[in-house]
């Protein structure tokens, strides 16, 4: 049996089963302090044998070293040794990586990525974050791939500072969904309606990181998620914006909504811990 922990930034969705067909999924367990979140996680998995766990956590992760990293927005977990503590509760080895390398690989398994060894998944909501899969493998380096935090070009008349507290003005920081309700003076992006300028803005950058992403890794296939980027629509109107920005330079992936929707993040940590062993 494994063990799938969904460690998000505002709850944890923990579950245990064989397979994605036979998942007993938790309650969302509200992200609050380690010491709390870690006594919710033991309960439910208390009196179970669990043979691997797979943790795709919120970020930015220290995945050398099994933690959560410094810079960090939530206070609290900053350094926080989440591996090692899962692998105490558990008894069991662990697997720690982004959540969005998690969703990637759960898509290759399970999801829009079957049939390929080379794509990338971005996730476009709250935040923007993305996994890379190269030639069958999931994409790490000195840390993770931030997709997140590319640097884009503004798009003329868009005044809005940006949302992102390191860089302001990053991919994120102009199409995340509060930067879209920021900008807009909409408390929830996603209530603005089809027509709404919004939606040409937010293609127009979600182009340019596509050719972002097509110039750096070369994929044949971008997986769009969240959200955002699962709004009606979304996906043609970047493969469109994404065609005007490379202007013909080199062929562009075929772009795609993701298949495994709410469930991509507990999906993703059980690929974790099916597909990796320690």
């Amino acid at each position: 049996m494994y063990a799938a922990i969904e460690a998000g930034g505002t709850k944890f969705v923990c579950a245990h089963g064989r397979d994605a067909d036979s998942l007993t999924i938790s309650d969302p367990i509200p992200t609050t302090t380690p010491q709390e979140t870690m006594a919710k996680l033991a309960a439910f998995f208390a009196g179970l044998k669990i043979k691997r766990a797979g943790i795709a956590c919120f970020g930015p992760l220290d995945i050398a070293q099994g933690r959560i990293a410094p810079l960090t927005p939530k206070l609290g977990w900053r350094n926080f040794p989440i591996q090692k503590a899962i692998e105490k509760i558990l008894g069991c080895p662990a697997i720690l990586d982004t959540d969005v390398n998690g969703a990637a690989l759960g898509e290759h398994l399970w999801g829009a990525a079957q049939k390929s060894k080379h794509f990338v998944y971005v996730t476009v909501g709250t935040g923007i974050g993305g996994g890379a899969m190269l030639s069958g493998q999931i994409l790490h380096g000195k840390m993770h791939p931030e997709i997140g935090h590319m640097r884009i070009r503004r798009f003329t008349g868009d005044a809005y500072p940006g949302h992102c507290p390191i860089h302001g003005d990053c991919l994120e920081g102009l199409a995340c969904g509060p930067a879209i309700a920021a900008r807009w003076n909409q408390p929830q992006a996603e209530l603005l309606t089809a027509s709404h300028p919004a939606w040409p803005l937010e293609a127009h950058y979600l182009g340019q990181m596509t050719v972002n992403l097509t110039c750096a890794y070369s994929p044949e296939l971008l997986i769009l998620g969240g959200g955002i980027g699962l709004r009606k629509g979304m996906v043609e109107m970047v493969r469109q914006t994404a065609a005007q920005e490379m202007n013909g330079y080199a062929p562009l992936p075929r772009i795609v909504r993701a298949k495994l929707g709410s469930r991509a993040g507990v999906l993703g940590a059980l690929a974790l811990a099916i597909r990796n062993k320690v």
